[in-house]
């Protein structure tokens, strides 16, 4: 539907009867607005996350101000508006768990308000996600930006990521082969700017996928946080917000299946994050799109990588910005791509990406010459240890440990293994399969991103660099290993994984898409019957809330009640 100045909702807030038109207008007179902001032309909501307790959004109300720019030159009336911001390095015991918290400040804040668009101001591994969710389930004229990529790190010379190599660090710290004052002068170097992660992890991979989508201006995912540019697309972002809002698009008509098969091949050619599995998954369920686990599998099997970045591959952000970013490497995989699908512009993203070049072709290579070859993504695993699945990134992983059988090492909490850790005596060897459970959606609760355990000090002063570990929980996008996640249903609900003892064979072959714990079905029938669920971890508020509710990984880990959308009707007069 075209809207028209009146059918805005917005207009049954500022120009309906006398009585609440007066509450509405008399309020934002206050603020400074005139009678001009009231004669019917779109109101647009700058939604976004900045917060001192989220590092990387931080930037986001200079950001902001870009955009109130953009609605105004377009001719709407900008109104910002905060929402909770789930901080990556701070909240505990997990920001994940904190995830659908924001999608329902999001949700309810656009269905609630005089809105008649909103432009979704995210930068973060869990507020890009959030936001989407939210926007999905209100089905309110919306796009997205995302803060930017910080600039690369540069330590003694060498360009280093976030995450990528803070892990690889920290290991060699461990390990004794640097010392402490080298690992603090490398702190220092890391986060040099503003913005997001720059390796390939979960912010940049949500950001791309936020593009793929078509929920994004083309651009809007790679340029650095701090380039004047974004700042250019911010102000451009605020006058298509005004735009959508007369036109009525709205992410029903852009998040569409072909729309999600779409982003699921691009995360596959960026190399990006597991993460990015539960949160589409998540977005399609809000959006009411049917879209499963194994479909991660299937489609990614004909999709070669082709973004060398970390970890991955060798480069960051930065280059990707300057060789041409998401619209260069559409360009490369458009007969990948369904051709359908409109994005924010109104135009299908292929057609919108079509005059892109790649300025570098090692950082963006072409088919006949890709990182990884096709089906080295992501993979999804099923069998007896995970009857519901399990993820690993394959590009990631070792190449010698992708087929694997080994005895299990099984700890029932990140805490019962990090206090044996750096114990010499431990009983692990190379082949040992790493098992630490109870970490997954209700477990821990939250699913942290642990699933990149640290290896044994044992080992790494043995060089061993990788080893299968196996766990229900997450892995930062940023991380790399044979890691084995996601694995549903969890121990804390009874999945086979709490059924695991040491000593235990575990077959884990990529190949065969297998994940088999090898004891006998009887066995197995007996440890069950002497099993028993943990305690929840909590009896009030948002954590025995999540508990209650959370689904399970294979499902997206929302809350089994706000999968759907409730739309945007306006709600009943509050006066």
């Amino acid at each position: 539907m075209v809207e028209t100045e009146e059918n805005l909702r917005s207009r049954e807030w500022f120009g309906g009867d006398i009585k609440n038109g007066f509450i509405a207008r008399h309020h934002l007179r206050a603020t400074g607005l005139g009678s001009w902001a009231f004669d019917g032309r779109p109101v647009v909501g700058i939604c976004q996350s900045a917060s001192d307790l989220t590092p990387c959004n931080r930037h986001l109300t200079g950001v902001a101000d870009a955009v109130r720019r953009g609605i105004l030159r377009a001719g709407g009336v900008p109104l910002e508006f905060p929402v909770f911001s789930p901080g990556e390095p701070f909240l505990r015991p997990s920001s994940m768990m904190y995830r659908n918290l924001m999608a329902i400040d999001v949700e309810e804040a656009l269905r609630a308000n005089p809105l008649d668009a909103c432009v979704l101001l995210t930068g973060c591994d869990k507020t890009t996600p959030a936001a989407l969710m939210g926007a999905a389930s209100a089905d309110l004229p919306s796009i997205v930006l995302t803060g930017g990529p910080m600039l690369n790190g540069r330590f003694r010379g060498k360009a280093v990521g976030s995450g990528t190599d803070i892990w690889r660090m920290t290991e060699e710290l461990r390990a004794g082969r640097i010392e402490e004052a080298e690992f603090t002068e490398f702190e220092s170097c890391l986060n040099r700017s503003a913005g997001h992660c720059m390796t390939m992890g979960t912010a940049s991979t949500m950001a791309c996928l936020a593009e793929a989508l078509g929920m994004m201006l083309p651009g809007g995912a790679a340029l650095p946080a701090v380039d004047a540019r974004r700042t250019v697309l911010a102000e451009e972002t605020g006058v298509r917000a005004v735009e959508m809002a007369r036109a009525g698009l709205r992410p029903s008509q852009i998040m569409t299946r072909e729309a999600f098969e779409n982003a699921v091949v691009v995360n596959a050619a960026i190399g990006g994050s597991t993460n990015a599995v539960l949160h589409l998954l998540a977005i399609a369920g809000r959006a009411g799109v049917p879209l499963g686990l194994d479909e991660f599998d299937l489609l990614a099997r004909r999709v070669p990588l082709l973004v060398d970045l970390m970890p991955s591959g060798r480069f960051l952000m930065e280059e990707f910005a300057y060789a041409g970013g998401v619209p260069a490497l559409v360009t490369r995989i458009t007969g990948l791509l369904h051709s359908s699908p409109v994005t924010v512009t109104g135009k299908p993203l292929v057609e919108e990406c079509a005059g892109a070049e790649v300025h570098d072709d090692t950082v963006i290579r072409p088919l006949t010459d890709p990182v990884q070859e096709a089906g080295s993504g992501i993979a999804v695993l099923r069998g007896t240890l995970a009857p519901g699945g399990a993820v690993v990134k394959q590009s990631a992983a070792s190449p010698d440990l992708l087929v694997h059988e080994g005895p299990a090492l099984v700890f029932d909490s990140l805490e019962e293994y990090t206090a044996v850790i750096d114990d010499p005596e431990l009983d692990v060897t190379a082949d040992t399969v790493l098992v630490v459970r109870g970490m997954g959606p209700r477990g821990y609760p939250g699913m942290p991103e642990s699933g990149n355990l640290p290896l044994p000090r044992k080992l790494l002063e043995a060089g061993v660099t990788d080893l299968v570990r196996i766990s229900d929980a997450r892995m930062s996008g940023t991380a790399y290993g044979a890691c084995v996640l996601h694995v549903a249903p969890e121990a804390a609900v009874g999945g086979p994984l709490a059924l695991v003892r040491t000593g235990d064979r575990i077959l884990f072959d990529v190949p065969a898409r297998r994940l088999d714990l090898l004891v006998d079905p009887q066995e197995l029938e007996a440890r069950r019957a002497a099993w028993s669920p943990p305690a929840p971890a909590a009896e009030r508020g948002w954590t025995k809330l999540h508990i209650d509710h959370v689904l399970q990984a294979d499902q997206g880990v929302d809350l089994d009640f706000l999968t759907g959308s409730s739309g945007n009707a306006v709600p009943r007069k509050a006066f």
